[in-house]
């Protein structure tokens, strides 16, 4: 059975990604990279469909779980009324292939304790062949396989593996999970103690390059850690979570993979980067995104896969019942083929910001750059399927408008600051032409506030970002009351909804609600600021930060009636959005200064 998603914790080595419950399950695990096929799913269908459990035999008194200081090292702690064991996971760094290494030390007393394996290929589908190989088990099936060693004897029970044991004080049992093809002899032995030893010190050392120096720190190095952790580090890709199909509603339809990159993170996640201190992950996330975008812009995705791949096709994984029958599981993400009129300018953006950061080729990107902004000079005049990515038909969205201008503002900027050669009249016409279409068709002259489309009466979260982007200054009476609307009619219990689904059809064209999204709550505390209340901003960011579970991770999104986590988790663009609120909040001049145009980049 599936824990509430708050009471996992991630462990990963930038190739991928495994989720560990309280109760010392691991409940999610892809191999041998984000996207492929899970060898434990048990978080979207039950044990039968694969886990790994290790734990004390009966039920803990208590349990306590940590990150090490600066790592994504996770020490569970478990205490029952004979002693106290403590758990360590990792995935260690540096491999030929990923693996995961558990390690349980004996801390007092003495602890009956019992293991379980469920090993299930293509999203448990497939019932591996399993058999002794010399000193390991191995499990095969087609082109996987995985090799564990331990230092307790393991049986077969059915179709799973089991062990029992007992530690006292001062006794070790270490497990060490290992992916290789299955074509090619089992990895060698390792010493497991040592693997934990260097993944800690590597996670140390590259977390102490944090510059960030304000309040929250330590939770916004954690974030700064995750997302570092989401990277596939062979590409700089982020993926948006780990996870498919994790529910933004419980037992809802809005259930979507989220192991892809989105080109709509990028402008966001280079400020949370660089402003952390963190350049070379910033450059190379950034030539991710040139390599991925490399090609004519009409062929543009708003999302790909951690190498840069296209074809995300969608499907339906009939066999698993889905986080508490959640369903349909979804494998791939049919919303790639959609045309989203602001990934165009969510990379004009980041082109703009690696160029004034230093970390981007001038020339090679001025090329690719003027490519893009011809294509938006054709295309903004067309209605998309907005920033979420709508399945209930093309709109002219607002948002999506108000891109199309950060596109060609970038580009004006790009002439006018740095030199480059382009039709400066002609890009500072149509400038001018989105500006006052948006604010002509897209506001409400009565309500005093932009809306979610041409002609709607909606709200939409995204329209916060009007004064992140520079669109209009945050004192612009136009400005105020959008974000004075929003707060009354998209706010649920303190948080920001993307817009409202209550008793009806949502603007994705599902039924049924969903949760707050946190991006969005991070956006609003950011325009707080901006117009000048500093103290709610602040008010509203301490609530987002008190969301972060016991190992300070976030979700997409948070049902506030429920008190739960909802969505893919942890969630890339809600790290962000922490990083770089902190930064917006503390820092004389953060990410919205600096994207707004308010402030150099320094």
């Amino acid at each position: 059975m599936a824990q509430r998603i708050e009471r996992y914790a991630m462990v990963g080595d930038m190739r991928t990604a495994a989720l560990i419950g309280t109760d010392g399950s691991v409940d999610w695990l892809c191999l041998p990279r984000f996207d492929s096929a899970a060898c434990f799913a048990a978080l979207l269908g039950g044990g039968k469909h694969g886990r790994w459990r290790i734990a004390p035999k009966g039920r803990a008194t208590r349990v306590r779980r940590r990150y090490r200081d600066g790592s994504l090292v996770l020490e569970t702690t478990f205490e029952t009324a004979s002693g106290v064991v403590r758990l360590t996971d990792c995935m260690p760094l540096g491999d030929d292939w990923p693996g995961l290494v558990r390690l349980v030390e004996g801390v007092s007393g003495r602890v009956e304790m019992t293991m379980q394996m469920i090993v299930r290929f293509d999203y448990g589908s497939v019932v591996p062949w399993v058999r002794r190989d010399g000193d390991s088990l191995t499990a095969i099936a087609g082109p996987d396989g995985l090799a564990l060693r331990s230092d307790v004897e393991v049986r077969g029970k059915g179709l799973t593996t089991v062990a029992e044991f007992r530690l006292s004080a001062g006794d070790r049992a270490a497990f060490d999970l290992r992916y290789f093809p299955s074509h090619e002899a089992p990895p060698r032995k390792r010493d497991t103690r040592r693997a934990i030893r260097e993944t800690d010190a590597w996670w140390r050392g590259w977390s102490a390059r944090c510059t960030y120096d304000g309040p929250h720190r330590e939770i916004v190095r954690r974030s700064l850690i995750t997302l570092k952790a989401l990277t596939y580090g062979a590409t700089g890709g982020i993926v948006a979570a780990p996870t498919t199909s994790l529910p933004e509603r419980i037992g809802g339809q809005r259930n979507w993979d989220y192991r892809f990159c989105w080109l709509r993170d990028a402008t966001f996640t280079l400020y949370a980067l660089q402003n952390g201190g963190f350049t070379d992950a910033a450059r190379q996330w950034r030539d991710w995104l040139m390599r991925a975008v490399a090609g004519d812009p009409a062929d543009l995705q708003i999302m790909y896969g951690v190498g840069g791949e296209r074809r995300l096709e969608e499907y339906e994984v009939d066999w698993l019942p889905g986080y508490e029958r959640s369903r349909p599981v979804r494998i791939g993400n049919a919303a790639s083929a959609q045309f989203q009129l602001d990934v165009y300018g969510e990379v004009v953006d980041a082109i703009h910001f690696s160029r004034r950061s230093g970390i981007g080729d001038q020339e090679q990107s001025w090329s690719f750059l003027r490519q893009v902004v011809e294509f938006v000079e054709d295309a903004w005049h067309e209605p998309d399927e907005g920033i979420w990515e709508v399945r209930g038909g093309a709109r002219h969205f607002t948002h999506s408008k108000i891109m199309a201008w950060v596109a060609i503002d970038r580009a004006v900027k790009a002439i006018e600051e740095h030199g480059f050669r382009g039709p400066l009249a002609r890009w500072r016409r149509l400038r001018r032409e989105i500006h006052d279409q948006v604010c002509r068709r897209g506001y409400d002259r009565r309500r005093n506030t932009f809306v979610q489309s041409y002609g709607s009466q909606a709200l939409d979260a995204s329209l916060l970002m009007i004064p992140l982007v520079g669109f209009l200054p945050p004192d612009d009476r136009r400005v105020i009351g959008t974000v004075e609307a929003i707060e009354r009619e998209l706010m649920r219990d303190g948080f920001v909804m993307r817009y409202d689904t209550q008793g009806g059809i949502g603007a994705d064209g599902l039924a049924g609600g969903e949760g707050a999204f946190l991006a969005c709550t991070f956006w609003l505390a950011d325009d707080l600021a901006l117009i000048g209340r500093h103290a709610d901003a602040r008010k509203l960011f301490d609530r987002l930060i008190g969301l972060c579970n016991d190992v300070g991770l976030l979700p997409e999104e948070f049902d506030p009636r429920r008190r739960r986590f909802t969505g893919n988790f942890p969630q890339a663009f809600s790290h962000v959005g922490l990083v770089n609120t902190a930064h917006n909040l503390y820092a004389a001049a953060g990410p919205a200064q600096h994207r707004g145009g308010r402030a150099p980049l320094t």
